[in-house]
């Protein structure tokens, strides 16, 4: 068996397959041939600790990756990526696109046999150029006798969004919580038009999988870091933050969908399980497969998710199960922090409100089937005080257990040298403008 992995930037769960009103055939055939994750969540909602905690199998403070890898964080452990552990295991490892869990200089790391990021004048043609890429490599015979896993790592859709070809701004609605204006609306079209980007190159993959004769022995999943590079959505607990998409379509299995609770550190696990390896006994998350053989309804009580860096410093944990949430934060970061926030017009708008500059309550406990939202803070409410106690309990014990380091102050984090970051109070996240850890 055969496995490709699709991913993108900051896509959250704002594709057709969950609702939207968007144009991705594509997407929405490889759900009604695969299933369909509907309560999947990310371990962190920025970049790189995401990415890392899903291809390592650990929580992003496990595994090393407390920021972003272009501004100076790195696994401590690069030999337990899982394309490491699958070419050790016979497979032949190839990148195509990008990858967020190290710097160029250290990709080689990461146990790819084949390192392949073909350039174009903008994100959009580099996504097609690195679909060539794939659809050559999925073509040559020396490819077709051997297993092999492949990432597909796509620009799109992140920042900056294309313009879109054909906007009709009075015809959609900015996905909450952004506020519908007439400049947010524009901005939708074009995270549209970004989408339609990654439609066309996951139709790409799907039509060469099935033009060489690999479509019935290569297992395909579709996922996405993280939410949009919006308001309180990419960089937030918020489930606009943590909620991604996740669709795997496994040949010869049963489509459908799946309603567990289900974390991206269940994915490593889950992928030695259909092809046939040993898992690593360094893994953290449980194998997702009971539930495809529908032996068992559910393999987490609770999933847990994390920030420390992003732009600049702002840490903070949750802690969710199926009906409800706690988020805590660490370090004075319930108060603003605008770099952790993309450049936009949303952001904008939203910088320009007394709102945004009040500092949230360190806690927030919401009862997700009554306010699907997050907008009543339950945590000081004696009516919920038992299960706000039950998931207090969960959180610090996931905690200690995995030796977090946030759980014991500040001072406790390992910033090290030579980390990129900007200043609490700065608007955004722009490099130039950052101090450097430790010099």
């Amino acid at each position: 068996m055969n496995f490709i992995y699709i991913h993108t930037h900051d896509s959250g769960r704002y594709i057709e397959p969950y609702g939207i009103a968007a144009d991705n055939p594509s997407l929405t055939e490889l759900a009604h041939e695969g299933t369909i994750f509907r309560n999947m969540y990310c371990c962190a909602p920025t970049c790189s600790p995401s990415r890392a905690a899903m291809l390592t199998g650990q929580t992003p403070h496990n595994c090393g990756m407390l920021g972003l890898a272009h501004r100076g964080f790195a696994l401590e452990r690069p030999n337990e990526h899982l394309a490491n552990h699958l070419r050790k295991n016979g497979y032949h490892t190839v990148l195509f696109g990008v990858q967020h869990e190290a710097v160029k200089s250290d990709v080689i790391k990461l146990g790819y046999c084949e390192i392949n990021n073909i350039s174009g004048k903008n994100g959009s043609e580099t996504d097609f150029n690195n679909l060539e890429g794939v659809r050559k490599f999925l073509s040559d015979p020396k490819n077709l006798g051997r297993p092999f896993f492949l990432s597909l790592g796509l620009n799109n859709t992140h920042k900056p969004w294309p313009k879109a070809r054909n906007p009709e701004p009075d015809y959609v609605i900015p996905p909450f919580p952004i506020a519908d204006t007439p400049e947010t609306r524009i901005e939708y079209c074009n995270y549209l038009e970004s989408l339609s980007v990654v439609d066309r190159c996951v139709g790409g993959v799907m039509d060469a999988l099935k033009d060489n004769g690999l479509w019935e022995n290569t297992a395909v999943l579709f996922t996405t870091d993280h939410g949009l590079a919006l308001p309180n959505m990419k960089c937030n607990l918020y489930d606009t933050g943590i909620g991604v998409s996740f669709i795997l379509r496994i040949p010869g299995r049963e489509r459908g969908v799946c309603n567990a609770l289900c974390s991206h550190i269940d994915l490593y696990p889950t992928v030695c399980d259909i092809l046939g390896i040993e898992k690593p006994k360094f893994l953290q998350g449980r194998s997702m497969m009971p539930l495809l053989d529908k032996e068992i309804e559910e393999i987490n009580e609770f999933v847990f998710s994390e920030v420390t860096f992003h732009a600049t410093y702002q840490p903070m944990r949750s802690v969710r199960s199926k009906q409800y949430k706690l988020i805590r934060f660490y370090d004075g970061a319930n108060e603003a922090r605008p770099a952790n926030i993309d450049a936009g017009r949303a952001k904008d708008l939203y910088l320009g409100t007394k709102y945004f500059h009040k500092a949230k309550p360190t806690e927030l406990f919401f009862d997700l089937y009554a306010d699907p939202t997050e907008r009543v803070n339950l945590a000081e409410d004696p009516e919920y005080a038992e299960e706000y106690a039950r998931h207090a309990r969960a959180l610090e014990d996931w905690q200690r257990r995995t030796d977090d380091p946030i759980i014991n102050g500040a001072s406790m984090i390992d910033m090290g040298k030579g980390k990129l970051m900007n200043s609490l109070d700065e608007r955004d996240p722009n490099p130039n403008a950052s101090f450097v850890i430790g010099e």
